[in-house]
Parts: structure tokens; sequence; C-alpha cells
């Protein structure tokens, strides 16, 4: 067993369930405030589940970022990607200047950017940007292997290692986002081969392609997979095959936040594949996830439904980038609201007791 081997067994063995007892009293005092039982929906499951990540009955998300990672892939060779690859260097800049989609709605939800080199096909220093960089792109995964299994390794352990720096650094909350040009494609086949449905029905427009291209994305994604075999239950060998090293680090930043006991946000496509890889590795790094938005990409709904998830948020939105997070951020702020600065009953000087059978069956 390789130390990279030892280090993520390390990890996935030391994630833990949430606290039970903090979420029973979570529940207890969501029930106990001055409105019908279980009204606010959503938001009520929200913060008792911050309750049971964080051990405190009582949140505050106010230093929240969204780890990005950025690679290319060498899939962009078989013309699948309506944007050139020098794109994924030019965007992976601008995070750092706050002129992105996720850049800009990061800044009005209060949320910083963390942006982490992994794979990008470039020489080239930032002092905004943290090299992590595993090499430069991966293979052509029509062509062969995109990574080494080493390589799927390291570059998981990456995201790992994002989430203690930011746990050290105070951050409470995380999202996930990146950059890659090719990564839908990457993506499809992650997906596929995790879970054996059709190309087809994961296979998306990405950018926008052409119809035309379109198709030969569709035979690029299954000769991948035929071409490489990558087996099904073992998520790190699909990762190697014919992921991205932008996946790879994304589903060592859940397996990191489960790890660190940190709540991590899903944004589109890209994202909630690598949250399915991680749900692979271990199921328990679930409890730790919340969603953001619905991605326009078809496969979005699989992967989804794999987890047994649903977005909060259906804006039509097809970025990545994470530009989902910082949305569902201030949403949960209003969940850490309710929990936190609600009047319960007896604060109201309201008689609850016709509620006491309802909290029974409740």
């Amino acid at each position: 067993m390789s130390n990279s081997e030892k280090l993520l067994k390390e990890v996935l063995e030391g994630i833990s369930d949430l606290d039970s007892l903090v979420i029973k009293k979570a529940t207890d005092r969501m029930n106990s405030l001055a409105k019908p039982l279980n009204s606010l929906g959503k938001l009520e499951t929200m913060a008792i589940k911050l309750a049971g990540i964080t051990g405190n009955i009582k949140n505050t998300l106010d230093k929240r970022a969204i780890i990005i990672m950025c690679a290319d892939n060498g899939v962009v060779e078989e013309g699948v990607a309506s944007t050139p690859q020098y794109v994924t260097l030019s965007q992976t800049i601008n995070f750092t200047k706050g002129l992105t989609g996720v850049g800009v709605i990061a800044k009005a939800n209060n949320t910083d950017l963390k942006v982490i080199d992994v794979g990008i096909n470039s020489d080239f220093t930032h002092p905004s940007v943290l090299n992590r960089k595993i090499r430069k792109s991966t293979n052509n995964i029509a062509k062969g292997n995109a990574m080494t299994y080493e390589e799927a390794l390291h570059a998981i352990l990456v995201g790992v290692e994002a989430v203690e720096s930011a746990k050290e650094e105070g951050y409470k909350i995380l999202g996930v986002g990146e950059m890659g040009i090719g990564n839908t494609s990457t993506s499809s086949a992650v997906l596929s081969s995790l879970t054996g449905c059709n190309v087809e029905d994961v296979v998306g427009y990405g950018g926008g392609l052409l119809e035309e291209a379109y198709k030969k994305k569709i035979e690029v994604v299954k000769k991948a997979i035929n071409i490489n075999k990558p087996k099904k239950n073992d998520p790190i060998d699909v990762v190697s095959k014919v992921g991205g090293f932008d996946i790879a680090a994304m589903v060592g930043v859940f397996l990191g936040s489960a790890y660190y006991k940190i709540p991590v946000v899903i944004d589109g496509f890209i994202s909630v594949v690598a949250a399915l890889v991680a749900y692979r590795l271990n199921s328990k790094v679930k409890k730790y996830m919340f969603t953001s938005h619905g991605s326009k990409e078809i496969g979005f709904k699989i992967a989804m439904k794999e987890l047994e998830l649903e977005a909060i948020l259906n804006l039509d939105m097809g970025l990545g980038e994470g530009s989902g997070c910082p949305l569902a951020f201030s949403i949960m702020d209003s969940a850490c609201a309710v929990m936190n600065n609600m009047a319960t009953f007896e604060e109201a000087k309201i008689d609850d007791c016709y509620l006491d059978e309802l909290r029974k069956i409740n």
C-alpha cells in the first residue's frame, strides 16, 4: 500500500456520523419555535443538519469559501468542447480578479474564492492561485487512461488538504467548484461508468455545442469507456481512467469536509459527479452535503438521484465554477437565523399545548 493509499484510508475511516444528541436538541428547539410544525420546510432541516455537523445548535456561516479546482483535460483533442483550452488558464486568473460569474456572485454573498491549479496545461505562477499541479493536463481518455491510479490518489489528497487549510483559517462552510475545458465529457464518462447508465443519458451540450459536435462527444465518451474499461466498483479506478484532475481533487474536498466536519455545498454537474464518487468511497459523506441549484446538464439529475438529494434552487443555470454555492449559502444563512433568533412559544407568551399530539407524531 502506497503512502497516498494509507493517507486516504485514514481519511475514509475517520469520517463519522453526525452528532445524534445535538440533532435531537436542535429538533426540539425547532419544534418549540412559534410557528406551525415543519412550516419552514427545508430551512428547518438545514438548520438541524448543520447542528449535527458542527455540534452546535446555533450556527453562523459568516466565513465561507468556494474551493475551485482548475485543470485541463486531454480529451479536448477530440473536438468535444466549443471553448478553446486556453480559456481554462484565462478564467483561472480571472477568478482571482473577481471577474467571472462565480466571482461576482460570491462577492455579492460575502464569499471568498480559493483557486487551486491541479493540472492546468501551462507553466504559470500567480500569487492568488495555489499551485498543486499534478502535471500539465490529463491524457486523452479516447486514447488511454486519463491518469495513473497514484495520480488520482494524489489529486484527491490535494482536495483533503485544501479543506484542512480552510478549517485552520476559520471557514465554516465550503462550496465545490471547478474550471477545466472538456470536463463535462470526463464527468459524463465517470457518471456512466459508476452507474451503468447509457452514455446518451448523461452527455449534454456543455458550454454550447452544435449538433454534429454533440454527437461526436457522445461517441468519444463511449469510446473512452470501451477502451479504458473502468471498474464500476472502484471509484478511484473510474476517475483515474476516464476522469480529470479537477474531478479527483473535488472528490477530496467532499471527503475532507466530512472528515473535518465542515458543511459542504454541491454546485452543478461536475461538482455532483465528484460528490457521487466521494459518496461511493464512503456513504457517510452525504450527511455533510448540501445542494444548491439544479444544473441544466442532463446527467445532473441522474447523479442527484443516485445520491437521493434534491436541488434547493431552480434558476436554469449551467455555468459551473461553483456559481450556485454562494446562493445556497445565503439561503442557509436564513436557516441559521430561524434557529438562532426566532422566538419560542414560551418567549412569545403563546400557549402551545394544542401542538402536543402533533409533536408526538412528528
